[in-house]
Parts: C-alpha cells; sequence; structure tokens
C-alpha cells in the first residue's frame, strides 16, 4: 500500500452552541489517513465518528464551530473554508460521502439517472448527454443492470440495497479521492450488505479511492478494514491496523466492543454489554473519558487523561495501562475470542 498521506488532522477541536450551551463534540483529534488505504472509524453511537467526518466536507450544522486544529488536504487547511462555494470544489469532486439511509438520501421526485447526472453537471461541468452518458455509466459501475432504462426510474421502484447502490453511484460518478461511507449498510440485510461491502471494495480498487468506514458494527470492519480508529467520547482511543485491533488490542474500550460482538459470543451465554454510558460532553471531563465505565480503570484514570502511547510503527493506544508502571492486566475472555473473524 502506497503511504503517501492523503489527508492529514491535527488537535482538532469542534463545538456545539446548543440552548446556550457549548458541547464539546470532538476533543483534541490527530490522524492521519494514506493514500489507498481503507480506514475504518468504529464506536458506539454517539462518539463522534459522523460529526468527525462530517467536518471533512464542512457539513455539520450552523451552530457548530472548530475550536482549533488542522484539516490538511492537498496544500489546503479545510479546517479555515467558511465560504459554501469554496466547499462546493471539494464536496463530490474531491472529497465524496454515501450516507447511512437511502431513503432520506435521494429525491423521490426526480429519477435516480437525473440525480446522478446532477452531481456530475455539479462537480464536473458536463451538460445534457454527456452528463447523461456518466450517469448511466456511474451507475453500471454500482452493478444496476439495465442502467440506461432505470435511469428515468424514481427511487421507490428501487429495493433498499438498489437505492443504496444509487446513493454510491452518486458519490463516485464525480471520480473523488475520498470517499466517506457512514454506516452504508445499517438498514440492509445480511446477504445485501455483503454485496454492497464488496461493491465499494472493487470500486476502491477500480478508481484507486481512499476510504473511510463510520461504523459501529466490527463485524464490517474486519470484512474492509486495512487500519482502524476507535473513537470515544469526542477522541480516539486506539489506533492500529485491523490485525493490531482484532488481535493485540490494548485498549479497555476496544476489549469491550469485542467483547460485545455477536460473532465472540458462546451459545447458552449472555452477550457482554459496556456498562453505565458515555459521559455528558457538556461537561469538563476530568481524566481518562472511559474511567467510570473501565473495569481496569487505575487512580490516575480519574484525575489525568492518558497519552497516546506507542506500542508499534502503526499501533497506539491512549491508556494509562501502556505505563511502565503499570499493573499487567490481560483482556478478558471474550475479548480473545477472535478466530475466524478475518
Amino acid at each position: 500500500m502506497d503511504q503517501e498521506t492523503i489527508l492529514s488532522v491535527e488537535n482538532f477541536n469542534l463545538f456545539f452552541n446548543l440552548r446556550g450551551e457549548r458541547l464539546h463534540a470532538i476533543r483534541n483529534v490527530s490522524l492521519s489517513i494514506n493514500r489507498g488505504e481503507c480506514l475504518a472509524i468504529v464506536g458506539e453511537s454517539g462518539s463522534g465518528k459522523s460529526v468527525f467526518c462530517r467536518s471533512l466536507l464542512g457539513l455539520n450544522d450552523k451552530n457548530s464551530y472548530i475550536g482549533s486544529g488542522t484539516i490538511t488536504y492537498g496544500q489546503r487547511d479545510l479546517a479555515k473554508i467558511t465560504a459554501e462555494e469554496e466547499w462546493q470544489k471539494i464536496r463530490g469532486k474531491e472529497i465524496a460521502i454515501v450516507m447511512q439511509d437511502p431513503m432520506t438520501s435521494l429525491n423521490p421526485l426526480i429519477p435516480v439517472g437525473k440525480q446522478v447526472a446532477e452531481a456530475v453537471s455539479i462537480h464536473q461541468g458536463l451538460k445534457g448527454k454527456p452528463a447523461k452518458q456518466r450517469a448511466i455509466q456511474a451507475l453500471v459501475d454500482v452493478g444496476i443492470d439495465n442502467a440506461a432504462k432505470r435511469y428515468s426510474q424514481y427511487p421507490h421502484e428501487f429495493s433498499g440495497g438498489m437505492r443504496q447502490r444509487v446513493v454510491i453511484s452518486i458519490a463516485i460518478a464525480c471520480q473523488p479521492r475520498i470517499l466517506i461511507c457512514d454506516e452504508p449498510t445499517t438498514a440492509l440485510d445480511v446477504t445485501i450488505q455483503a454485496q454492497i461491502l464488496n461493491l465499494v471494495k472493487d470500486l476502491q480498487k477500480k478508481h484507486g479511492l481512499t476510504t473511510i468506514y463510520v461504523t459501529h458494527d466490527l463485524g464490517v470492519v474486519a470484512t474492509v478494514a486495512d487500519r482502524v480508529a476507535v473513537m470515544y467520547a469526542g477522541e480516539f482511543v486506539e489506533i492500529g491496523t485491523a490485525e493490531e485491533i482484532f488481535f493485540e488490542s490494548r485498549h479497555p474500550y476496544t476489549w469491550a466492543l469485542l467483547s460485545s460482538m455477536p460473532q465472540l459470543g458462546t451459545k447458552g451465554e449472555d452477550l457482554f454489554t459496556i456498562p453505565g454510558a458515555p459521559p455528558n460532553l457538556f461537561m469538563p471531563i476530568a481524566g481518562d473519558a472511559f474511567a467510570p465505565r473501565n473495569p481496569f480503570a487505575l487512580k490516575i484514570d480519574f484525575v489525568e487523561a492518558p497519552p497516546f502511547f506507542q506500542v508499534s510503527d502503526t499501533h497506539f493506544v491512549k491508556s494509562w495501562l501502556l505505563d511502565e508502571m503499570a499493573p499487567d492486566i490481560q483482556p478478558p475472555e471474550a475479548a480473545m475470542r477472535k478466530r475466524g473473524l478475518r
């Protein structure tokens, strides 16, 4: 894999103003994304995964604002873009996103082909027949049979899986360099889910895409990811290759996520659940945000936030358990049941 960095986020902080209060949604995040790789961002609902990815496209609500940090893409700092016309040069053309609900992503009153052609017209300047031809080719690329005929059909005439393919075709029609997939298989059954994941992998190879998956499903991660970033309470707590996260994870939150996977459960035993609830991001967080839910928490976890400890060239963990003075604690048994995941 080419290890050239295509996008880099440094010390990024994002806030929302809600009902006169300030919510610290993304907390001092740093992450580099390599050209051509598939990065998965995982964590519970509400951990900040989608908000972080929408920040890469300037798509967060108007009550959000960047407190500090940079998002470097090429020679530009995306964190400094405020004008919508500047974002239009990035969205779709350079970085595209596939939303998780295709029914709300598509306009029910416009034929699907015209919706694909509209994206081509906006971002590539094609009009009329050339735009239509490019749109039909994009539908072919995502596996829609008889694309020329289906160009004129409406979203309700497509199944859920086919609608998701249309949404993906809109995203890839303008040949972006980075494709963000925000829970792209959430509303689909298992068979269709596998088809969509294979489709995105094929498109990644065909177009040389860099892909970012947003998901809470570690089964999806095991299928697609080269590298994984585990997110909790608006910050990354563990970053590593997929093999390192599944086979050598070192953060208690990652252990908890692995333990709660149905694929790792034992017949006749209750499935593991993470106790407690995520912290209130309206309030300052003292120490490690996961400490109140962490059965392995040390006293220092409630007082001081841990730094990132480097386990290998590709593996970084934000936990005091990696400190040389910490006790030797082994992962729970459920988190060790990894055989057959990849």
